[in-house]
């Protein structure tokens, strides 16, 4: 059996002193044994310094990519689909959830069963693809940002059958995670038959009250999507929905770890008030992978530029900046490596139904899709550990 030693493993827990661990790998070079050292242990093995070790990044907020934007897809895009999500897989990827803004009900249904197709098409050397995010349109109008006012809807079940009816729901199926404002008439009964489906519930482009969002996550509502953005902040006089998940301390907070969506000291505030419960996201556009400049974005141009995407009435749009770049920014801005590590790669796979412990996340993966980080004068950095 190989040996890796003086390793350390990311984890959304504060630990003092950080814990060194060694890992034991099989005959295939997949991860068999994870354990903990003893303080001062020299045991044997391939030193590793102190970096983390990690799985791959999971991405519950991408909309595209090299040109395509997910609500658009046809089978014709198939093949630059897969090179999108071999892009994705060099990038640090091991997984996303495609997400499609808030589109018409036609394109939304081809684009699903394009990802179905493309999910059953999976090879190694390619990002694997999750149910898929539909972030909308049950939305607040006034809280839309980005997305297109002509295909909001009210939520109700009638609405909901008519885009996703015959569609599975589930983190390995064709629907995992759906964005709306839970303040919005009619959205009780909605969330109730998502979260009957396995559906991950986010609250998202919401007017929400403080009182409202705390009946949300009463009722299912397990996430927020891109918390700050597209919803009320934080008031000392009206707390709004982003105090009443940190409150509760079990719903997923998404945070888009650019410096922009976010400033970074709100970011390192949520990382310090809710290490568990932070999980970043990219919000990738079409533009991603792709130069510098105008590009376009349904029917509108998107201008992209330092990694910011914008719409050309200057609303804040999303960015082509890779995930595992927010971990990076974070660890930075925070100082807490670990923790910004784990927020990418085990919180995410987590509220998909896996686990937040690196430790039994890791077992049974080949050593070459795990990921190595290390942290020196220019950062945090990553590379696969193969």
């Amino acid at each position: 059996m190989r040996w890796l030693t003086n390793l350390r493993l990311p984890s959304s827990a504060s630990q003092a002193p950080e814990r060194r661990w060694r890992v034991g790998l099989d005959d295939g070079q997949r991860i068999a044994i994870v354990q903990p050292l003893d303080p001062g242990s020299r045991a044997g093995g391939e030193d590793w310094g102190g970096d983390w070790l990690s799985p791959g990044g999971v991405d519950l907020q991408i909309n595209g990519g090299l040109g395509l934007a997910f609500p658009e897809l046809t089978e014709a895009d198939l093949p630059r689909l897969e090179e999108l999500l071999e892009l994705l897989w060099r990038d640090g990827a091991e997984a996303i959830c495609p997400t499609l803004v808030t589109c018409g009900v036609a394109p939304l249904r081809q684009a699903l069963s394009v990802l179905a197709e493309a999910r059953r098409r999976h090879r190694p050397g390619r990002c694997r693809l999750l149910g898929a995010h539909l972030e909308g349109p049950f939305l607040e109008p006034a809280r839309r940002g980005a997305h297109p006012s002509q295909h909001l809807c009210a939520p109700s079940l009638a609405a909901l059958q008519e885009r996703i009816g015959g569609f599975r729901g589930g983190p390995e199926a064709d629907i995992a995670l759906v964005t709306l404002a839970p303040e919005l008439a009619g959205s009780e009964p909605v969330i109730a038959a998502l979260r009957a489906m396995d559906v991950v519930v986010s609250l998202g482009h919401s007017a929400a009250s403080e009182a409202e969002a705390a009946a949300a996550y009463d009722a299912g509502v397990g996430m927020l999507t891109h918390a700050f953005n597209a919803m009320p902040d934080m008031h000392r006089r009206a707390p709004g929905p982003v105090a009443a998940a940190l409150l509760r301390g079990d719903v997923a907070v998404g945070l888009i770890a650019d410096g922009v969506h976010v400033a970074p000291t709100m970011a390192v505030l949520l990382q310090r008030l809710a290490p568990q419960q932070l999980v970043i996201v990219s919000d990738a556009l079409a533009p991603y992978g792709l130069a510098e400049g105008q590009h376009r974005w349904d029917e509108r141009i998107l201008t992209v530029q330092d990694g910011s995407c914008r719409l050309e009435d200057g609303t804040l749009a999303g960015v082509t900046l890779p995930l595992l770049e927010g971990v990076a920014r974070l660890a930075r801005w925070s100082g807490q490596p670990g923790q910004a590590i784990a927020a990418a790669t085990l919180l995410p796979r987590q509220l998909m139904g896996g686990s937040a412990a690196a430790e039994t996340a890791l077992l049974g993966m080949a050593l070459a899709d795990s990921l190595r980080w290390r942290s020196g004068d220019a950062g945090l950095s990553w590379r696969r550990s193969a």
